[in-house]
C-alpha cells in the first residue's frame, strides 16, 4: 500500500495484512506516547500523520495542518517520516550520531526512516525525537524554513 483512501486510523490500520499491521501498530504506539500535547493523529495524505492543527497554526504554506510526523506502509517496507527531525540539520546529525551509537541500522532519506519491523528501528530515540518538541517549538522552527507564498 502506498497511499490510502481510508479516513481514520482505525479504517488504515485494518486494511493492513496483520502482520504489516502489528509493525505499524508498534512505532505508532511508541509516537502516541510520547508525543507532546497539542499534537493532533490524523489521516494524511494516505497515511498516520500528527499534526499541529489549522485551529492552532494556520499559516502554512499549503494550507494543511503542519505535519510534525507521519507513518506509513510502503509497497515494499514501512515508513516513519520525521519532519521535526528534517527541518534542522543539527536534529538530523543528533539524530544520526545516536543511531549510530545504538548499534541499528539507519535507513533514511531527508525526513523519512525506512523499515520493515519496529524492531529494526532505535524506538528509545524515536520516542526521544517525538518527545523534544511542543507544538509552539515547531511553529517556531517551522517559521523558520517556510517556503515563500
Amino acid at each position: 500500500m502506498v497511499s490510502s483512501t481510508a479516513t481514520t486510523v482505525t479504517a488504515y490500520l485494518a486494511e493492513l495484512p496483520p502482520e504489516r499491521r502489528a509493525e505499524i501498530a508498534a512505532v505508532r504506539d511508541a509516537v502516541n506516547a510520547a508525543l507532546p500535547a497539542g499534537y493532533v493523529e490524523v489521516m494524511s495524505y494516505g497515511m498516520i500523520g500528527w499534526v499541529v492543527p489549522l485551529q492552532v497554526y494556520l499559516d502554512t504554506y499549503n494550507g494543511h495542518p503542519l505535519a510534525y510526523a507521519g507513518l506509513a506502509a510502503q509497497k515494499n517496507s514501512n515508513s516513519l517520516y520525521l519532519n521535526c527531525v528534517s527541518a534542522s540539520v543539527e536534529r538530523t546529525e543528533r539524530l544520526k550520531a545516536a543511531w549510530a551509537a545504538s548499534g541499528k541500522t539507519l535507513d533514511m532519506g531527508k525526513s523519512c526512516i525506512r523499515f520493515k519491523r519496529a524492531n529494526d528501528l532505535a524506538l528509545d530515540l524515536i520516542r526521544d525525537e517525538i518527545a523534544s518538541t511542543t507544538p509552539a517549538e515547531f511553529i517556531a522552527l517551522y517559521e523558520t524554513v517556510k517556503p515563500p507564498r
